[in-house]
């Protein structure tokens, strides 16, 4: 099968969605869809996938005006941008990830259909890595995008849903679509790198990271935005520090929010015990020195972070919310707690750092329950399936 595709990203932030278009960009490549890269402008402190994860020989194009926040002019010169990537790249697929990507790149590719004449219109695909209905958006602004969302579903061809949650929320919750147009695809990775973390290489992560003998590590990795909730962690993370054993507390990543949580930490009397580490590209060495990781998220899609903390087959607390237990899916495989009670948060990590049997045998079910279930190779062969399918029924 030869064929093009524009996939259209709003951004490649350091994050799940990126990590997804830019392999899957790689990985088809041997099965003959050329793709070109279409993806947008990076908000204040955000990391770049592009340096974490080069795209290599994957065709890519700019366009600055692609920028998460509403913008009517950048909104509009990004649409007529994007517009005339479609035009020279005359696209067989059209797969939008991420919110403005979506509703920008499927506009532009329906106008880029109405033009084509009797040309074979290009398929429209979208994959939901969550959604924005709750958590990101005041109620007037969430009704407004419902009823985008529902126009440009009627005119998508196939709308990918990242775990069984999210499909749920699709089709029952805010009815934008119904279960024919809606597939279930849960992300993939190559997690390899995390899955041969052992014991050794902790001891060197430890050692790397400057982790005193004795002291038990608590991390997260995530943007710092509201909807990923740190000063929920670092509430928690005050509770624990009060226990008798050393405690030091991990913060990866970076965002608009980090003076606030900086001063949130030392509000906190965490000053000296949190350790606020930006962007890294050595997560394995990041995973292999914690004892447990924590996630604080008020909505999560498929939390990648939490996925690759499983992978290393580190203990995992997380709020209970989204697509959260389509990941850490029973007790055995770690803990989900409401989400807004740090006393539940901190009781949960206290229960696995006290207890290293019982910390170890969690992170054993819940590397195996990822390695499974978000595998790479399951993810290609999946898109490969439905793209085949889109264009046999386009012929």
């Amino acid at each position: 099968m030869n064929a093009r595709v524009a996939r259209i990203i709003t951004r490649l932030n350091v994050g799940g969605p990126s990590i997804q278009a830019i392999n899957l960009s790689r990985d088809l490549v041997p099965f003959g869809y050329d793709t070109c890269l279409v993806h947008g402008s990076l908000g204040p402190a955000e990391g770049s996938m592009t340096t974490l994860m080069p795209l290599g020989t994957v065709g890519a194009e700019f366009v600055a005006p692609l920028i998460r926040p509403i913008s009517p002019a950048n909104d509009l010169r990004a649409f007529w941008r994007i517009y005339q990537a479609l035009r020279r790249v005359r696209p067989d697929i059209v797969h939008t990830h991420m919110a403005k990507a979506g509703a920008l790149g499927r506009l532009a590719a329906v106008v880029y259909n109405w033009t084509r004449g009797s040309s074979r219109r290009a398929r429209l695909v979208h994959t939901y890595h969550g959604h924005v209905f709750e958590g990101y958006f005041g109620s007037p602004s969430t009704r407004v995008f419902l009823a985008v969302e529902r126009w440009l579903a009627n005119r998508s061809d196939a709308l990918i849903a990242i775990s069984p949650q999210v499909r749920h929320d699709l089709i029952d919750t805010y009815h934008i679509s119904d279960d024919r147009h809606v597939r279930l695809i849960p992300l993939g990775f190559d997690l390899t790198p995390l899955l041969a973390i052992n014991d050794s290489d902790r001891r060197q992560a430890r050692t790397a990271l400057d982790i005193p003998d004795g002291t038990r590590v608590v991390t997260t990795v995530g943007r710092l935005t509201a909807i990923k909730q740190h000063s929920l962690f670092l509430d928690a993370a005050a509770q624990i520090a009060r226990g008798a054993a050393p405690v030091v507390f991990l913060i990866v990543g970076d965002g608009e929010l980090r003076g606030a949580l900086e001063a949130h930490a030392r509000d906190r009397g965490l000053a000296e015990a949190v350790r606020f580490l930006g962007w890294r590209g050595d997560l394995a060495t990041i995973y292999g020195a914690t004892d447990v990781f924590m996630l604080t998220s008020r909505n999560e899609g498929t939390p990648v972070a939490l996925i690759e903390a499983m992978a290393s087959g580190v203990a995992s607390v997380s709020t209970d919310v989204g697509g959260v237990r389509d990941v850490i899916t029973s007790d055995a495989a770690g803990a989900r707690v409401p989400f807004g009670d740090p006393a539940a948060l901190a009781m949960a990590v206290e229960r696995y750092l006290a207890d290293p049997s019982h910390r170890s045998s969690t992170g054993r079910v819940a590397r195996a329950a990822v390695a499974e279930a978000f595998d790479s190779r399951r993810l290609v062969s999946d898109i490969r399936g439905l793209y085949e399918r889109l264009l046999q029924d386009a012929d």
